[in-house]
């Protein structure tokens, strides 16, 4: 066995590669017996953060490298983001008892960012492995143990590991960093929860504001709709099923000029962010695929000056980005999130050995993961941005 580690940083390699891709010269890497993997638990150019842990290890965390120093940040301030994702918050998500306490390791003196690597940690206080015993040997549909196996040929099989959503206390964590540096720029970033199964929900993404996003444990600013929401999904619970739908998330504040054409596209960024989260199986900017019923002339967003010459857009039907770059107007997106997969209802599937069986959830699960998605939507949306931002400021 051959065993080879590269990080390749700001450089191409003397020899080109077809295996490695345009983006390589920044991106860590292994080779191993001969073939070449990318280290996937690492997001971002400028602004890196590196996730790691696993849902019933010792702990979960993030580092983050390129963080600008003087940035004021403190424990409240990511704890606040983590109570928001967290477990047994709420009757309507999983029962799981974690305090999500932060401790910050490194980059942070006195209340500041040193300029140096960021490293958070999140200990690991509830877990129950024996609710797992049966899936050691039997693959739960819709989730990641059979594509996992085949793809290492081991799983973390207790709690589901990476592809646990507990991988997102990283994301959630250094989000909120993002999020005072983006505080800098004058960027906001507010994420609220828009449809659930078939109850949508009629929400201002120009006006909508937080304190109406959290008045709620559905995390809908639409208040009346949040009652029906909520009764669904807890009728749902009680039946042993689960359902999903959509969050929606603005950023204002978002000056013009953010993205990087051809590939870097900040669109498409956003949605490779965002579809990384457990459970996303969809994205959308602007009016999306709303567009493709339009003509032209229904869809274009007219341009026009105001009396002090500062440009904007008479309507915002592409969602703040056009040609890859941000234009100035609020970053509107949404995210379709799949129904929870494990459901306390008995399913087919197969084991290990590729034998047909049946299974029935067991554990503590979220019979819709809408409401703790939000926070990590946010994040997702804070961390592209704020590498853009950085590397827009890099190019001057």
């Amino acid at each position: 066995m051959v065993v080879a580690f590269l990080l390749l940083e700001n450089r191409r390699p003397s020899v080109p590669n077809p295996e490695t891709r345009a983006t390589d010269h920044y991106r860590p890497h292994f080779i191993w017996n001969g073939r070449l993997f990318d280290m996937s638990s690492v997001f971002g150019t400028l602004f890196r953060v590196s996730t790691w842990g696993e849902s019933h290890g010792g702990g979960v965390g993030a580092v983050i490298d390129g963080c600008p120093p003087r940035i004021e940040i403190s424990c409240e301030e990511i704890q606040s983001e983590l109570d928001r994702r967290r477990p047994g918050q709420s009757r309507i998500v999983t029962q799981r008892k974690e305090s999500d306490t932060v401790e910050i390791l490194s980059g942070v003196l006195d209340g500041f960012t040193l300029g140096t690597p960021i490293s958070m940690v999140v200990r690991n206080e509830d877990q129950r492995s024996k609710d797992y015993d049966e899936m050691k040997d039997k693959y739960r549909p819709s989730h990641a143990d059979y594509a996992y196996d085949q793809k290492y040929g081991i799983r973390a099989w207790s709690g589901g590991g990476r592809s646990s959503a507990r991988e997102t206390i990283g994301r959630v964590a250094a989000g909120a960093i993002a999020k005072k540096v983006l505080a800098t720029y004058g960027v906001e970033i507010v994420g609220y929860v828009e449809k659930v199964h078939h109850l949508r929900a009629s929400i201002d993404p120009i006006s909508v504001r937080m304190d109406q996003v959290e008045a709620n444990i559905v995390r809908c600013p639409d208040q009346e709709m949040a009652k029906l929401m909520l009764e669904h999904i807890e009728s749902v619970r009680k039946d042993g099923n689960s359902i999903g739908g959509v969050v929606g998330c603005v950023a204002r504040g978002v000056p013009a000029g953010w993205g990087e054409p051809v590939f870097d596209k900040l669109e498409a960024d956003l949605g490779k962010a965002v579809l990384s989260l457990p459970a996303c199986k969809g994205f959308e900017i602007g009016d999306g695929f709303g567009l493709t019923e339009l003509t032209g002339m229904e869809a274009n967003d007219e341009f026009e000056a105001d009396s002090q010459g500062r440009v904007f857009t008479r309507t915002n039907r592409s969602g703040g980005v056009q040609g890859g770059i941000s234009n100035g107007m609020p970053i509107v997106i949404r995210a379709a999130f799949k129904p929870t997969a494990t459901v306390m209802k008995e399913q087919h599937t197969v084991t290990n050995n590729h034998e047909n069986t049946t299974i029935k959830g067991r554990g503590r699960h979220d019979p819709c993961v809408l409401p703790r998605a939000v926070p990590m939507v946010e994040a997702m949306v804070a961390l592209t941005l704020v590498d853009h931002a950085l590397r827009q400021r890099a190019i001057g």
